[in-house]
């Protein structure tokens, strides 16, 4: 029988659900972001937290999605990302434009970067790591 920690590593590097929970949130986001209506859903008083929270989770989601890529590609993709949704917010008539929403996202990009358990670098396999090593 697996271990917990074996199953849990194993779900860390199952890399298609990581992918699949990032396009998930993508949707959820872009889509609260833009809707006019008040849905009954759990947030923090200011909407610069929900900015950190969610862009701490889509960074840390595209970690895991593909841990062997490098910040540099995807961390100015979600500054985009975020960028581009204030672009929308810009021209709808209940939302608006702001650059400290930018900067939360940034913020919660940085935290997202920051080392987390788990997360390390997926190191490529050499004889070292072969069973019959010394």
């Amino acid at each position: 029988m697996a271990t917990l920690k074996h199953q849990l590593t194993t779900l860390l590097h199952f890399r298609p659900l990581w992918r699949f929970a990032l396009l998930i949130s993508v949707v959820a986001i872009g889509f609260l972001a833009t809707t006019s209506s008040n849905y009954p859903i759990p947030s923090a008083p200011s909407d610069k937290v929900n900015h950190l929270i969610a862009f701490i989770e889509l960074t840390i989601l595209t970690r895991l999605a593909w841990p062997e890529l490098r910040s540099i590609w995807y961390a100015p993709a979600l500054l985009a990302f975020g960028l581009g949704i204030e672009i929308v917010q810009a021209n709808l008539p209940y939302r608006d434009f702001s650059l400290a929403d930018v900067a939360a996202d940034g913020a919660g990009i940085l935290i997202g970067l920051l080392p987390w358990p788990g997360l390390r670098k997926v190191a490529r396999k050499d004889l070292r790591d072969s069973p019959g090593s010394v």
